[in-house]
């Protein structure tokens, strides 16, 4: 039952964003952003998802909102499926992230580390960014903030951010820092993405960890981050993204493949399937990334 249990969960949280197993029992502060964004670079249609950035005194975690937002119907459809020893299909019940990494600042020297899974499987590399901040006298109001604007440039897009000194964090959404107060509006000159804050909460006793990474956790889904380099986590992402079920395949046995999910008619090859499809669904449904390759930054140029 455990085995089927950690089958399913591997698969089903393989894009969640995983955090490190030590947990901190700390107040953090949670700001909200709005994110929207042009998923496909020849399509005009825009979509939206909430992320957040979480700081505490010694760093900040930013991710995608949508797996942690959902953790209370996680939990429920869990602790059923742990009482009735069946197999529920929680995908039918919740939304699948947008994005699966999370960036982590380590305060105060703002050392960068970008974390993401690759199959079962979670890397972490060190991301030197740096920011030439251009800082304009124009002020704006954004939302109930006094702001003002910056200019910079990044991952070969021109950004302009506003940000406020009446928040006193010199942090941002995604990997921006470095400037005078809280960055509660940036985009690029394209409008390709466009973060703006929404809402912010305090959080007592907060824990980095979700509760579907706990459960990850519980149920044989590795949470001990392997230290990488850029160059080789990007080459090991591509791999999975061409075949995104292969280490699942490599633990299963032919004869496991035909047998029936705890409580269902779904087989556990059916299963597989099924997550092969949304994995490429998901990987498919972006191909203009927040940073563009260098590759294509001399195409532009051409």
């Amino acid at each position: 039952m455990k085995k089927l249990f950690s089958v399913f969960f591997i698969a089903l949280f393989a894009f969640a964003s995983a955090q490190d197993s030590k947990e901190s029992k700390e107040t953090a502060n949670r700001f909200f952003y709005e994110l929207t964004f042009k998923p496909k670079k020849d399509s005009t249609k825009l979509d939206k998802v909430v992320a957040i950035l979480d700081i505490t005194g010694k760093k900040s975690i930013y991710q995608d909102y949508t797996i942690p937002a959902q953790d209370s119907i996680i939990k429920i459809a869990v602790e059923e499926m742990e009482k009735t020893k069946s197999w529920k299909d929680v995908t039918k019940l919740i939304r699948m992230p947008k994005f699966s990494y999370k960036i982590v600042k380590t305060y105060p020297e703002m050392k960068e580390q970008y974390i993401d899974r690759v199959s079962m499987n979670l890397f972490g590399y060190d991301d030197d960014v740096k920011f030439n901040w251009n800082i304009l006298q124009e002020k704006e109001k954004v939302g109930e903030y006094n702001t003002q604007k910056a200019t910079t440039e990044f991952g070969g897009r021109k950004w302009t951010a506003w940000f406020s000194t009446d928040i006193p964090f010199q942090d941002g959404p995604y990997k921006f820092y470095g400037l005078p107060g809280l960055i509660v509006k940036i985009e690029d000159s394209e409008k390709n993405y466009s973060w703006k804050l929404s809402g912010n909460k305090k959080i007592l006793n907060y824990e980095e960890m979700s509760y579907s990474d706990k459960i990850n956790a519980k149920y044989g889904v590795p949470q001990t981050l392997t230290p990488t380099t850029k160059e080789k986590f990007e080459k090991a992402y591509a791999s999975f993204k061409q075949d995104p079920m292969a280490e699942f395949r490599q633990k299963i046995t032919p004869e496991m493949m035909s047998m029936k999910m705890p409580g269902s008619d779904l087989t556990i090859g059916e299963f597989a399937k099924k997550q092969e499809k949304q994995a490429k669904d998901f990987f498919n449904a972006n191909d203009n990334p927040i940073e563009i390759s260098s590759q294509t930054q001399e195409k532009k140029k051409k």
